[in-house]
């Protein structure tokens, strides 16, 4: 049997960050995952970091690339009847600021941290199971090549993901979870263009939500509201770009076209599982929650959890109990705020289904109070950026 003090299960971000941060308390930790660490690498995901986010990463020495290439951002703008109505993020949360770096830039980097560190990641492996939750002395059994390992530990963090075997785990007595589907999907396309604006542009039109981001200097990432269950092959290039240049028209933008390079179609739902602990397993970003990703929230509510996880557990091994034992009723307030700004986000931008003319000037009255009231655009900046790491509501 091989030992270790902290299991942890997924190696994506959270699962990484997670291991990172307990280095640093000098705590041994080791992450199992069942991809394949290119796989990891080249996933295109989330890619707005959080102020504090981004202030955390740079605390524990991730951030010397993150710093050369990532994209400073001092507001967004939400354009609807073909206006664009800029909300100044740093004016109105006295200097902060969001960047663009994709996630799989925050993976590479917090492999090459576990690397240097002599960090314990095994990718690739299969047959994961945790067991003995309950008990002292849980294990997280699995097979790496022809090999059966149990790795016995004193904890264990669930950071496998929405699909993960960790969140399964627990008894369904145990476990209230709150689920709501939305009845639309994103479909998201990365192109080989210069971003066409270099903020954020959040479209609100009547032929369905578009959103224009970028990854960097040369390629854009562009989303396009769809059906829940469309498929790729449905979206030709043309109608892509017939669809965007339609719903982010207006002025003071012009759309270049180029090359697609990725497309992908992402159904949107919102998620909780409570509570965030059983026994010693401890669950942490998307095995815990997904929010809708209008509001740019799922990578920073992961990091806001495994730092929330490791503050705790570096205090459980000193002899205090309190932190880990308020870990999940900590974590749920910070949770059901992001769950509400990510909903309000997705209810004012997208058309929903059968929506009639009187719910459409509701979302443009909502949107004009938050582009004319500096109230308004106060709470959504405040919300965007990210409440401060240790605030929980």
């Amino acid at each position: 049997m091989v030992r270790t003090q902290v299991g942890i299960v997924g190696g994506g971000p959270a699962g990484l960050l997670l291991s990172h941060l307990l280095h640093l308390h000098g705590i041994e930790s080791v992450v199992v995952e069942i991809r394949s660490r290119a796989y990891t690498e080249q996933r295109i995901r989330a890619g707005v970091l959080e102020h504090g986010t981004v202030d955390l990463l740079v605390d524990v020495g991730l951030g010397d690339r993150l710093k050369r290439e990532g994209l400073v951002h001092e507001g967004i703008e939400l354009r609807f009847e073909g206006r664009g109505h800029r909300i100044d993020l740093a004016e109105l949360t006295g200097g902060k600021t969001i960047t663009v770096y994709g996630q799989q830039e925050v993976q590479k980097d917090l492999n090459t941290a576990r690397g240097a560190a002599g960090g314990q990641v095994l990718y690739e492996v299969a047959d994961v199971r945790v067991e003995g939750v309950d008990s002292d002395a849980p294990v997280i059994r699995f097979r790496q090549g022809d090999e059966q390992v149990a790795l016995d530990c004193d904890l264990i963090a669930g950071c496998d993901g929405f699909h993960g075997i960790c969140r399964p785990s627990v008894p369904a007595t145990a476990l209230t979870t709150y689920d709501r589907e939305y009845p639309f999907g994103w479909l998201g396309i990365l192109a080989r263009v210069s971003p066409a604006s270099e903020e954020l542009i959040y479209s609100a039109h009547e032929r369905g939500f578009a959103l224009l981001s970028m990854r960097s200097p040369e390629l854009s990432r562009l989303y396009v509201q769809c059906e829940p269950d469309a498929q790729v092959d449905d979206w030709s290039d043309e109608r892509v770009w017939e669809e965007l240049h339609a719903r982010l028209s207006g002025e003071g933008l012009v759309l270049e076209e180029g090359p697609v390079v990725e497309k992908v179609v992402t159904a949107m739902r919102s998620f909780v599982a409570e509570p965030l602990r059983h026994g010693r397993l401890f669950l942490a970003g998307d095995a815990a929650h997904i929010v809708p990703p209008a509001g740019a929230k799922g990578l920073n509510l992961a990091v806001a959890d495994v730092r929330v996880l490791s503050e705790a557990v570096e205090a459980w091994y000193r002899g205090r109990t309190d932190l880990l034992d308020a870990y999940s009723q900590t974590c749920l307030r910070r949770v059901w705020r992001v769950q509400h700004f990510s909903w309000w986000m997705t209810s004012m931008l997208h058309r929903f289904a059968g929506d009639d003319p009187f719910e459409r000037r509701l979302q443009l009255a909502q949107l004009a109070y938050v582009t004319s009231s500096r109230a308004a655009a106060t709470t959504l900046a405040e919300n965007y950026v990210g409440l401060a790491m240790g605030a929980a509501a």
